[in-house]
């Protein structure tokens, strides 16, 4: 038996500085180790055990760790995980299937015709966001592997009324709206991490599939999973989402972290006992 476990990254494996939400004393906070590094500095960090976890976890003859990111390539390929190499890595929220590192084409044009079919061309999307945003608070504006674009903002200055009509807007198109950290998305429907793991899981011949996100272009992946978990923090928790085979944790922050990756073992230990 093999069990596929597909996991986003930032905020849900992978940790800012920013993101930490260490609340116990000092002396008593968990050890860190830094996965990335970005122009010279540490960026994301796991707790040490989190990493000795995943480590033993992506050795394992019977589990194949999917590394599972709306990251483009270039900004995943800076994470330095512990343990073997992962075979597979999904990026661009599902845009890209990286097989061994490299970005399999076939693939790549599944998705382009389907958005081609199915929801508002790129250039609109980029238009409208580029066009209605504040300089004010507008920081960044990015394309993202030619299949979505980002906005980097001062979170507190967006105002609520601009970002729920540009939802609106974005869903009457095919698109989806999501707000992460200091990070607007706006990304195609069709453009999901589920069924870029489905496809891994077709691949490798998964027959029991985990899953974890913290946001809700992770819900899609959360519900195609056999179980799945969110940490306390994130669109999902903040929402209360919820959802049948989905575990709604109580802790926040890089502790989440190393919470998930030990039920993603012990998960996994069960699934293999119930054969």
């Amino acid at each position: 038996m093999t069990v596929l476990i597909a996991s986003d990254l930032d905020r849900t494996l992978i940790y800012s500085s920013a993101a930490l939400a260490l609340t116990a004393p000092d002396p008593e906070a968990p050890r860190l180790l830094c996965v990335e590094i970005h122009e010279g500095k540490p960026l994301s960090f796991m707790t040490e055990t989190a990493a000795a976890l995943l480590a033993e976890l992506a050795g394992r003859e019977d589990v194949v760790f999917v590394p599972t990111t709306t990251r483009t390539r270039k900004q995943y390929q800076r994470i330095r995980f512990p343990g073997p190499p992962a075979p597979y890595a999904i990026c661009a929220n599902g845009g890209q299937l990286l097989v061994d590192g490299v970005p399999d084409r076939d693939w790549r044009r599944t998705v382009a015709a389907r958005l081609a079919r199915e929801c508002a061309p790129l250039e609109e999307v980029h238009d409208r966001l580029t066009g209605t945003a504040d300089p004010a608070w507008l920081r960044k504006a990015r394309v993202a592997e030619d299949l979505f674009v980002y906005l980097v903002v001062e979170r507190a200055l967006v105002p609520e009324e601009w970002l729920k009509a540009l939802t609106e807007w974005a869903e009457e198109r095919g698109w989806t709206v999501s707000l992460q950290g200091r990070k607007i998305y706006a990304v195609p429907r069709p453009l999901t991490k589920s069924a870029a793991m489905r496809e891994v899981a077709r691949r490798t011949g998964a027959t029991h599939t985990l899953a974890a996100g913290d946001s809700l272009l992770d819900a899609d992946l959360l519900l195609a999973a056999d179980r799945a978990w969110r940490p306390g923090h994130g669109e999902l928790a903040e929402s209360r989402w919820q959802a049948p085979g989905v575990v709604a944790l109580a802790t926040a922050g890089v502790l989440a972290g190393e919470e998930i990756v030990r039920a993603f073992g012990e998960a996994a230990d069960a699934a293999n006992r119930a054969l």
